[in-house]
């Protein structure tokens, strides 16, 4: 590697650097040597984060250096160990006099805002040929591998319960960490987040534990930065920071952390939870002394792991009611708004509760011992601790100052006024404050309380805390830091040193375009008054459908926020703008969630790798995950569009007081100062949040994009002049929209023959949402293998060990109903796997394989997108205001090209987005009958039975043949081609059938001779991209946009009207019997015990009822074992005889669970197991079920029984329709 000399030391870069890198580095080196704190900006894909690395790392080396001439010059006294290099050389002695050991090395800490962004700084230290000693710092919701605490659904619940298995040594992988951190593998390997994690699983030791016991030797830290500027997570991690070289990457975001960590919001509902949790131990500890002697037992609790008296516990809970009462009794104003105090005064409200600097401390511990008794794993009781938490949480955060001895709390107090302000609001959150009435307490909470925010407007605040602990320097870098000089000012603490860094790319390598007016004319503006006007929308629309037409590959759009990028959706949607857009590239819009994010990003960026693809666009909002951190380099991000300024809310308390509060601090210092006023830091925030999106275009040295910025109110020269001045020189402002498709499509013909073609080496991509991230591999052959996690993760009531349990898992869940294990599994060379994960329509052997529907040749079908499932989803959730309940997978294509030839998983996802439009579609009765027609065609095959059900539920309304149509995935080959005509009799339109449908997989891929598309002869995955025919020719590109569906357009069928007319003149038979079924209130207990024996005497109509359950049981175990196979019927069938003999309940569930939970498709299997369980074991066996299916075994047989009438009520209206129309043709040839 090339070796620099810079500051008296020698860099090792990768290559040679250029010459904003050389002045990055250098200033960099400025700051350690000296001892002082810098501000560096450097446009994003100019290397800093390599050069941070680097230079660090060397002058760390250098001071080691320095150390040892130091030792070695001491035992020569004065000779010259190499008379060619003089002792001076290996190091500066004169720098840092005071280090005299190797413990006085500094450690570096390198903070980023997520575990993504430093998952991509250490792959960079992977390149490098720099070794220190490292680990990387997280939570135990992202480290811990203890299966009982992964299943803890708060993380309050994983720290508690952690603990208490760490202080009862009962966790084998804490255990482990003492002797396996001295390994020397460990020690010295670079890892990440998911390396670690993974490390932990190999070696059975606590990752979490195993990073905390790296940081005392680690030459560098990496962590994100809420654990520094939270002074709780900072106590928390035990991290020391004197004597520390602290750097702030992504430091753009600094200023807002500052201020959120040293805030707080306390709610009525916060307070309920904290008292009721008060209630609860005082509740037990009662119960304790009354039922123990009282000869034996004073008021302590120490027999019960609780080391307070009950009269303290008593006080704590007086404090909790005097501090509501407290904020209750402030008197808010009229209008609505709140009212705002000096932030002294929350030391005076807190005082009427009794909460003071001298009684913080015993308030404090007694908290945390509640907490802990509340939150230890194996108490049954109520450990909902959440509300205690943020308590303490809040105690610690207006207590964080102590008074010095000459210094009073008032003096404290007024201290705090210079940051913070306090208001109080009535409570508008979701969550609602019980009434409550103990025997504690005859007192009735209100209906509605008041929300206490106290609020930190100075990041200096925490930013002053830090140097008070003893840093040797603080560097922030960024790509957006301008203007340098506000943004110091805003930190209160000096930075001597600074830089702003041009780019490293040329002219030909950026167009940057404001584009004022739509290609009709209509002025583009975002603006709160025009933002959801009709014309704004449309002409936006066809403006971004332009501008998709001249953009090669990936292009991004971002939103000033979520509502705006809704209503254009909604209204492109309505008036057929999204299928003209989606004609050029697919859609795919980021999701609101962490679950659907990284399948949304993996989609896209094949979409965008993809040979025969043009690409496709992503749309996300300014300030949102896509926008920060995420590489969107060469073919993901050729163009960005900036659709609007992303200002904060106006009318948002907390941005109006933050714009008051900074006037203030203007006003007290001076016009002459550098202070922002309050009206520069609002459009500050907006142009920085544009600055963060137009940094995804440009990633490194050879990228090349263009940025459109579509509002007119770029045009203006404040607004110009807060856009990076590397950008600046390129803008131009045009007229006429048809010279801006002009210009950009001579500067990408142009970019295109001189920029280098980008590199082919394998493309990784890491998302943060919390989890191991999926990635994206162009080398053959490298597919990620994910598959579900074992079924006791996600079962409360079914305990056991888990065994192979998988890290990269994904569970997919489609609203409760269907729960889906979908598994991307690696195509082997030769060998024909079994298909997996078409929602278990059908039987695993005769699903229709992804090539039947992208096989090679044929037109190329346009993808379905993301754009109306995610945008439906949000509508849905908006509207119930409650959680979201649907999660899934999705891979945004019902015929998505396979460029990477992963059919299986595109069949999959299509499935999975089939099911989501049916669901959103049918109402909630008709779609349980939905999924139990499917469920019966899978188990009988009756064809005529779900034709009849299909007809009934899809063809009401004409918006829904296209569910029809679609339903052609899961029909079996037998049944595809009346199925394709009885679609043509009904709707007009086939589904596109073909001969070859018709063919099971292993009749179109015999095992000898033919290898499956995607393999080559050898075995090998092939790389040529898999087109679809068929449905590809015939689409419809004017309504492939259609809830999910595609409209097919087929000449007339000759066959099919017998079932036709069948199906018709049943329906009144049919919806008779549908509506009985459908009742929400039956009258009686009897009419389903009727019910039931209906449908068990059409089933076994010759027998009588102790026949008819011997024939059932005979039944069962035959449908177990054609399910299970021989093997694993074995197992079911000793497990079953040693319940029988043994009565071991335990040992029982586990092996039948682990049977009937492989396979979604058996649950109904598990269900009926439940006849065979001993009368004492039923509920704990109805409780598991309930928690893995959301309904009890009586619920789930009783719609079987009802879907089982309905299917024989369907069979035979057809069968007697059938019969009468034979009679009727014999008389007349009589």
């Amino acid at each position: 590697m090339p070796r620099i000399s810079l500051h008296d030391l020698v860099v090792e870069f990768p290559f040679q650097p250029y010459k904003c890198q050389e002045d990055y580095m250098n200033k960099v080196i400025e700051c350690l040597q000296k001892k002082v704190n810098g501000i560096l900006e450097s446009p994003t894909g100019t290397g800093k984060t390599l050069c941070l690395l680097c230079s660090t790392l060397a002058w760390q080396e250098h001071f080691k250096d320095s150390i040892s001439a130091r030792k070695i010059a001491e035992r020569l006294k004065g000779v010259e160990l190499f008379p060619n290099r003089t002792m001076s050389s290996w190091g500066n002695s004169t720098t840092d006099g005071e280090a005299s050991a190797y413990t006085d090395v500094p450690k570096i800490i390198y903070a980023s805002r997520t575990h993504s962004q430093l998952s991509q700084v250490i792959s960079e230290l992977k390149n490098t040929s720099y070794r220190p000693r490292m680990c990387v710092l997280g939570s135990r919701e992202q480290l811990c591998i203890h299966p009982e605490v992964m299943k803890q659904e708060s993380s309050h619940g994983k720290i508690y319960m952690c603990k208490a298995k760490v202080a009862a040594h009962s966790c084998h992988f804490y255990n482990n960490v003492e002797e396996k951190s001295t390994d020397k593998d460990l020690a010295s390997n670079i890892l990440d987040i998911e390396d670690l994690v993974q490390t932990g699983n190999k070696h059975r030791v606590c990752p979490y534990y195993l990073a905390r016991t790296l940081k005392q030797q680690a030459d560098i830290i990496f962590m994100p930065y809420n654990y520094l500027l939270d002074t709780k997570s900072r106590r928390a991690h035990n991290i020391d920071l004197k004597g520390t070289v602290v750097i702030f990457d992504e430091a753009h975001n600094v200023e807002r952390m500052c201020e959120e960590s040293a805030s707080f919001d306390l709610t009525p509902h916060d307070l309920a939870s904290g008292i009721d949790a008060i209630n609860l131990v005082l509740e037990e500890q009662a119960k304790i002394i009354q039922s123990s002697d009282p000869h034996e037992n004073s008021m302590e609790s120490t027999g019960s792991g609780l080391n307070l008296q009950l009269e303290n516990i008593a006080k704590i809970k007086r404090t909790l009611l005097q501090l509501e009462s407290a904020i209750d009794a402030v008197e808010l104003p009229d209008s609505g708004n709140g009212i705002t105090k000096e932030g002294r005064f929350i030391f005076d409200l807190f005082a009427e509760a009794q909460i003071t600097f001298k009684k913080k401390a015993e308030l404090l511990e007694s908290l945390e011992q509640i907490i802990q008794f509340l939150g230890g794993g194996t108490r049954k009781m109520f450990n909902n601790t959440i509300g205690l938490q943020k308590l303490q949480d809040i105690i610690q955060t207006v207590f964080n100052m102590e008074p010095e001895d000459d210094k009073s709390s008032f003096v404290v107090g007024q201290m705090m006024s210079k940051y913070y302000r306090v208001h109080i609001h009535q409570d508008t959150s979701q969550q609602r404050q019980k009434q409550r009435v103990d025997l504690w307490s005859s007192a009735v909470a209100k209906k509605q309380g008041k929300t206490l925010s106290y609020w930190c407007f100075s990041p200096g605040y925490s930013m002053q805390e830090l140097v008070r602990q003893g840093l040797r320097t603080i560097i922030l870098t960024s790509g957006t830091l301008f203007p340098l000089t506000s943004f110091t000012m805003e930190m209160q603490i000096p930075f001597p040193i600074s830089l702003e860094n041009p780019h490293v790319i040329d002219k030909h390598q950026i167009w940057v375009g404001i584009v004022p007016k739509g290609p009709d004319g209509v002025l583009l503006s975002s603006a709160y008054e025009r933002r959801f006007t009709v014309e704004y929308m449309s002409s936006l629309g066809k403006t971004i459908g332009n501008i998709a037409r001249v953009v090669p590959h990936g292009l991004l759009v971002f939103f000033p926020s979520y509502p705006v990028l809704d209503k254009s959706l909604e209204h492109w949607r309505d008036h057929g703008f999204s299928s003209r857009i989606e004609d050029v590239k697919p859609m795919f819009v980021e999701p609101k969630g962490k679950r659907n994010f990284t399948e949304v990003m993996d989609a896209y960026y094949e979409k965008n790798i993809c040979n025969k693809s043009n690409g496709a666009m992503f749309l996300a909002v300014c300030r949102g995950k896509a926008s920060e951190g995420l590489d969107f380099a060469d073919v993901n991000g050729r163009g960005v569009i900036i659709t609007g300024l992303p200002f904060p809310p106006r009318m948002d308390p907390r941005v109006v007081l933050k714009m008051q509060f900074l006037d203030e601090m203007r006003a007290k210092h001076g016009s002459q100062t550098q202070y922002l006023s309050g009206q520069e830091w609002y459009r500050q925030q907006a142009s920085r949040a544009v600055n963060q999106a137009v940094g995804r275009v440009i990633r490194h040295r050879h990228d090349y994009g263009a940025i459109f910025l579509c509002d007119h109110r770029f045009m203006q020269s404040d607004t110009r002049a807060q856009l990076p001045s590397w950008l600046r020189p390129h803008i131009t402002v045009y007229d006429s929209f048809g010279h801006v498709i002009r210009d950009v499509s001579q500067f990408f013909r142009i970019a295109h023959k001189i920029m280098p073609a980008p590199s082919s080496r394998s493309l990784q991509r890491t998302i943060d949402i919390g989890k191991p991230s999926c990635h994206v591999s162009l080398s053959p052959g490298s597919f990620t293998s994910l598959k579900a996690n074992n079924l006791d993760a996600h079962v409360p009531s079914l305990k056991r060990k888990l065994s192979g349990y998988d890290d990269g898992a994904l569970s997919v869940v489609i609203d409760g109903t269907a729960r889906v294990c979908v598994e991307y599994e690696q195509m082997l060379s030769t060998s024909l796997k079994k298909p997996v994960g078409l929602l278990d329509a059908l039987e695993q052997t005769e699903k229709r394989n992804g090539e039947e529907e992208s096989s090679v040749g044929g037109k190329k079908a346009a993808p379905l997108s993301a754009l109306l499932l995610q945008h439906q989803k949000r509508l849905v959730s908006d509207h119930k205001g409650g959680r979201k309940k649907i999660k899934i997978v999705n891979k945004h294509g019902s015929e998505m090209v396979a460029c990477l030839n992963q059919s299986s998983s595109s069949s999959s996802s299509r499935a999975a987005l089939y099911m989501v439009s049916v669901k959103q579609t049918l109402s909630q009765s008709s779609y349980e009958v939905f999924m139990q027609t499917m469920q019966c065609y899978k188990a009988e095959d009756d064809f005529h039975a779900i034709s009849s059900q299909l007809v009934s539920l899809f063809t009401e309304d004409p918006n829904k043949y296209t569910l029809l149509r679609e339903f052609y995935q899961f029909v079996r080959p037998h049944h595809k081609k009346q199925f394709d005509e009885l679609c043509h009799l009904v709707t007009g339109k086939g589904c596109g059938y073909k001969p070859e449908h018709e063919l099971l997989r292993e009749e179109k891929y015999p095992r000898a001779g033919t290898a499956v598309p995607g393999t080559s002869r050898h075995g090998e995955m092939a790389t040529k991209v898999t087109l679809s025919s068929g449905s590809a020719d015939q689409l419809d590109t004017e309504l492939h946009l259609n809830n999910g569906g595609m409209y097919l357009s087929r000449t007339h069928a000759s066959e099919g009207q017998f079932l036709l007319s069948n199906l018709k003149s049943g329906q009144v038979q049919l919806n008779h019997v549908k509506k009985k079924m459908n009742q929400k209130n039956p009258k009686k207990v009897e009419e389903r015990c009727a019910l039931k024996a209906e449908c068990m005497k059409q089933s076994y109509p010759h027998s009588g009822p102790q026949e008819r359950h011997q024939q059932f049981l005979s039944a069962y175990l035959t449908k177990v074992k054609k399910s299970l196979g021989q093997d694993k019927y074995q197992r079911f069938s000793t497990a079953l005889s040693m319940y029988k003999k043994m009565d071991n309940y335990p040992a029982m569930v586990s092996e039948i669970a682990d049977l009937f939970t492989e396979n979604p498709e058996d649950y109904h299997l598990l269900r009926q197991f439940y006849k065979f369980i001993r009368p004492h074991h039923k509920h704990t066996f109805n409780q598991m079920f309930k928690d893995l299916t959301g309904m009890s075994c009586s619920d789930a047989e009783q719609k079987e029984e009802e879907r089982d009438f309905i299917t024989t009520a369907s069979s035979n209206s057809i069968a007697e329709q059938s019969g009468a129309k034979e009679k009727s043709i014999e008389k007349q040839q009589m």
